[in-house]
């Protein structure tokens, strides 16, 4: 059995491969292929912590990823999500890999919203705006500056210090109005750090299309009433959004696709606005630590 850090896995995971391999793990999960429960949690009340388990079979491979969320790490300095990856041989059982969680979750997370973002925005979408200035909001200008040629990037963060060395060290640039680095955006992606909604319905165009990534749990809200109003729900999973979307259940939206149904064909793509609510499935995170463990093997061989 292998272990990885994250060092060597920064160097084998690529958003190149990594969201080709997304789109397809997507598709498996919708059609049936992937067995998968919802995540089950543990809360650490005391340290004001939550610890997840998010299992999945796929195919001839078993992982499961342990998750921490500890939110008030921040201010310590420390990642607010910490979690590792464990491999399995679905044939036999015997395990063939332990690997770091946070960069996978990092980067895994970011190409899902790429996937939904390649798929679901306007081909000509030109203005991208990501509210937040974590690690997050770093790595989703990386991934979704593959998918599509944004002609101006936005950032917005509480913090304006926050968002400006964001933003310098991304080339883009630093709003520190928040209705106004929303309005006239072709892409939204919110994942910032919150309770309660965020971006507004008034403030969006007809056709705007919004990745809303920071919010997991029944109670909680990024997008407000007005928004969910007559868009079109896109989740990973249905079963995960109607159990942890605070998004969708306390507005009564109605989820119209999965991603991967969208991305086989099996129902077709919605008209008028489209949000991606993102809430994170273990097999996306198997998908990654499998393509990880493939090239270790491969460079371990050679």
């Amino acid at each position: 059995m292998i272990h990885l850090d994250e060092g060597p896995i920064r160097e084998l995971l690529h958003y190149e491969e990594l969201i080709p391999a997304i789109e397809q793990v997507l598709i498996r999960f919708s059609s049936g292929k992937i067995q998968q429960p919802v995540r089950s949690l543990l809360m650490v009340p005391e340290h004001h912590g939550i610890f997840g388990m998010m299992p999945a079979v796929d195919g001839d491979v078993i992982g499961i990823k342990l998750v921490l969320v500890y939110e008030k790490n921040a201010a310590l300095g420390l990642p607010t999500h910490q979690a590792m990856i464990q491999l399995f041989s679905a044939k036999t059982g015997e395990p063939l890999a332990s690997m770091d969680g946070r960069l996978i979750t990092e980067m895994r997370t970011a190409a899902v919203s790429a996937v939904a973002t390649k798929l679901l925005s306007k081909p000509d979408a030109r203005v991208l705006v990501v509210l937040g200035t974590g690690v997050q909001a770093r790595a989703h200008v990386r991934a979704l500056r593959l998918v599509r040629q944004f002609d101006e990037i936005r950032v917005w963060g509480r913090t304006p210090d926050h968002a400006q060395k964001l933003a310098d060290a991304l080339d883009v640039q630093a709003v520190s109005d928040l209705e106004e680095a929303v309005r006239g955006a072709d892409v939204v992606v919110s994942v910032a750090h919150v309770n309660d909604p965020l971006v507004r319905g008034e403030w969006l165009g007809p056709d705007t299309y919004v990745n809303a990534v920071a919010t997991v749990g029944s109670e909680r809200r990024e997008l407000d009433d007005a928004v969910m109003e007559d868009a079109a729900v896109v989740v990973e999973s249905r079963e995960a959004a109607m159990r942890e979307s605070g998004d969708i259940l306390k507005s009564g939206a109605k989820i119209y696709a999965e991603l991967g149904e969208l991305l086989a064909g099996s129902v077709p793509l919605p008209a008028g606005r489209r949000v991606y609510k993102a809430l994170g499935i273990g097999a996306e995170d198997v998908a990654a630590a499998r393509l990880v463990f493939d090239k270790a093997a491969q460079n371990h061989h050679a």
